[in-house]
């Protein structure tokens, strides 16, 4: 009886020690939980349409101002030979959220479905059902996921709505067609029809240029501008989600055809350059000041990149954020209004958008993520945009089953010894005849129009001294044309509908 007298005090006062012990154990682990689940960093990727490489200040653009994405070059890092996966609006984002390159990717053009009526609305070919995207890659990382913007890969009722890719919201156009008009009837959020207040219009009708009035001009204006809705829904995803991390892929509309932009954003410009109307004859809406609307519309995609990043500043999330930006393809060709040599809007590079030329896909990228990635640097490491899914995994943590990418995350950081490097960039494209491209070191190799004619010869440029593609040595340099044309036999796989196959088809072209 003794002894459990005096063990008892004693037993209790271990016990006691022992689960103050345990308590704080378990309230470390949980405060250090909680302070790694809150340094993960978001994720912005800011994707424009359509601009070249040469319509940002940082990038050398002259007329045209960039205020924003310039202070985002200066605070974060410029590189200067980045690259997108495809020359058109479709298989570069398809690209761009799988990993893949053209050679390997399940969309390799614009297919078109539906029309452009409001009910015709069809969309462009859907990612087929089973696709992993970067959205479920950043899911599977614990975050929630967002595309604010123009999307692209298939309609609501298709496998290729955004919430069936690995976005938990989604809000802009589905459709690219649909994305002609600034000032369309209708978004979608979540695979329903948000109404915006626009009248309907017909957003490629022509103006008589002898009888056209300034009131036929304001035929194609409204009142709901589309870029200002994905701004507005961007800033309400940043805030819901500011105290978990989120990753947000905001792919705007702007500088794509058509030319709409608000009145007073036009005006900053009016005066400034020697213009002509432009009455819709090569198609896109008409416009009074073509040159004026085009510098207006890249200005004001730049005030938003500007309003995200001051959102994120008052959030207190600026340090834990990275943000990119980046564009789908090169400066369009010459039509509805633009004039891209005015602009030098590809900074002196051969060719445009739906070509393999570098003006058709080199493309301006910066990044910033603060006391990470090092001010003011540029880098000229040779990336593509399908190496963005690879980046988010090492980012994350996270392995991936199949991609064509490469990492640039050691770059963004400065571990540039770290930097693994491609052997070759491939490219392919069925239209516009059908075209093929390798970026290999410093030399570049392009073949063009082989749908009709398959024994077109190899182009070959080095680009180390002759950046804008002007001079072909192929007859120089046989060996690197035999390189090239194993590496075609090796990364081309045939797809899955008969107009994209232009490379050894095993039917016959005929001309219509």
């Amino acid at each position: 009886m003794t002894s459990i007298i005096i063990q008892s005090p004693f037993t209790i006062k271990v016990n006691y020690k022992i689960y103050v012990a345990f308590c704080i154990f378990f309230l470390l682990c949980i405060f250090s939980l909680s302070v790694h689940a809150q340094t993960k960093p978001n994720v912005i990727y800011i994707y424009a349409d359509d601009l070249g490489y040469g319509e940002l200040g940082s990038y050398g653009q002259q007329k045209i101002r960039t205020p924003n994405l310039d202070k985002l070059a200066k605070e974060g890092i410029r590189f200067t030979q980045h690259y997108t996966s495809a020359p058109v609006c479709a298989p570069a984002r398809c690209m761009l959220l799988t990993g893949r390159h053209s050679g390997h990717t399940y969309i390799h053009g614009n297919y078109e479905l539906g029309e452009f009526a409001d009910s015709l609305e069809g969309g462009q070919m859907p990612l087929a059902e089973g696709t992993f995207t970067i959205g479920h890659l950043m899911q599977n990382a614990g975050y929630k996921t967002a595309i604010i913007g123009k999307w692209g890969l298939g309609m609501a009722n298709t496998t290729g709505s955004p919430q069936q890719q690995g976005f938990d919201y989604a809000y802009g156009y589905l459709d690219q067609k649909q994305a002609h008009n600034y000032y369309p009837t209708h978004l979608w959020e979540n695979g329903r029809w948000d109404t915006l207040n626009n009248a309907v219009i017909s957003v490629h009708k022509k103006l008589d240029s002898l009888t056209a009035t300034d009131k036929d001009f304001e035929y194609y204006n409204g009142k709901d501008y589309a870029p200002a809705k994905l701004t507005e829904k961007a800033l309400s995803f940043i805030e819901r989600n500011s105290k978990e991390p989120f990753f947000l892929y905001l792919p705007y509309t702007l500088p794509h055809l058509s030319l709409q932009a608000p009145a007073l954003y036009v005006k900053k410009y009016m005066g400034q350059f020697e213009e002509r109307p432009y009455f819709g004859q090569q198609g896109y809406a008409s416009t009074k000041y073509p040159l004026s609307t085009y510098a207006a519309m890249i200005t004001y995609l730049d005030d938003q990149v500007g309003i995200i990043l001051d959102k994120i500043k008052k959030l207190g999330l600026d340090n834990n954020t990275i943000i990119l930006f980046s564009s789908d393809n090169g400066a369009s060709f010459d039509a509805g209004g633009i004039n891209r040599s005015f602009f030098n809007s590809n900074g002196g590079l051969r060719g445009v958008k739906a070509e393999l030329f570098e003006g058709g896909i080199r493309e301006p990228f910066i990044a910033r993520w603060p006391n990470k990635i090092k001010a003011g640097s540029t880098s000229e490491l040779i990336s593509i945009q399908f190496d963005f899914m690879a980046t988010l995994a090492e980012l994350t943590q996270q392995k991936i089953a199949e991609t064509d990418g490469i990492s640039f995350l050691p770059t963004l950081i400065g571990n540039n010894q770290e930097q693994k490097k491609h052997d070759f960039l491939y490219f392919e494209f069925p239209e516009k005849g059908g075209q093929i491209a390798i970026r290999m070191g410093d030399w570049k190799g392009v073949k063009v129009d082989i749908r009709l004619h398959p024994e077109k010869k190899w182009m070959l440029f080095n680009l180390a001294n002759d950046r804008n593609e002007t001079i072909d040595i192929a007859q120089a340099h046989p060996e690197l044309i035999s390189k090239f044309e194993a590496i075609v036999k090796k990364e081309h796989r045939n797809s899955h509908i008969k107009e994209w196959e232009f490379i050894n088809p095993k039917f016959i072209s005929v001309t219509h």
